[in-house]
């Protein structure tokens, strides 16, 4: 019992220590990003007209797995750490603010652990893509009208005003039909 005590023992805490030791590591490192998020935000805001047509085309080079991630960044997609810590790379690459200090964090410790930095940098880096998607989704603007498209549509519209201003006159009817059967149910008061 005593060589379990003195020589197995001791190798055995050193190994959970050294995990323990990673994590409080990281929790400091998301602490002291924590605190910088706000020198991060304006050079944001300052940067990002420069920043936008860069992050658009590192984001169409990277794989679909990152592309879900970041339009809809969740602690559960960081298990993929090789790609997210590329494509952390490639931010540092175009100076995006705040993607050093995250880029390492997450190559010493993994982005597992300091998953709230990453997820950070992943919500402003969608802030560029979703601009880009919904002016996509926009269809352009159709200079070929005609006269008779033009009445097409203004016909259409009178026919639904129509029928809208008929089902608006039968709900009327109907409610004074019942009203009146009400009223004629209802005994005469002396």
């Amino acid at each position: 019992m005593g060589y379990w005590k003195s020589k197995v023992l001791p190798k055995i805490k050193k190994i959970f220590e050294k995990s323990g030791t990673k994590k409080t590591a990281a929790a400091e490192a998301c602490k002291s990003f924590d605190d910088s998020k706000e020198e991060i935000n304006k050079d944001f805001e300052a940067k990002k007209d420069e920043l936008q047509p860069k992050v658009i085309e590192i984001y169409e080079a990277s794989s679909t797995e990152i592309k879900t991630l970041v339009k809809e960044p969740k602690e559960a997609g960081l298990k993929n750490s090789t790609a997210v810590q590329k494509f952390l790379d490639e931010l540092v690459k175009i100076e995006f603010p705040g993607s050093k200090a995250v880029c390492e964090a997450s190559s010493k410790y993994g982005p597992g652990l300091v998953s709230g930095p990453v997820l950070f940098l992943f919500e402003k880096v969608s802030t560029f893509i979703v601009t880009e998607e919904n002016e996509e989704e926009l269809p352009p603007p159709t200079t070929n009208t005609t006269g008779e498209e033009e009445a097409s549509g203004k016909e259409k519209e009178i026919v639904i005003e129509e029928e809208k201003k008929e089902e608006v006159a039968v709900m009327v009817e109907e409610r004074e039909a019942t009203e009146a059967v009400a009223a004629a149910a209802e005994p005469a008061k002396p």
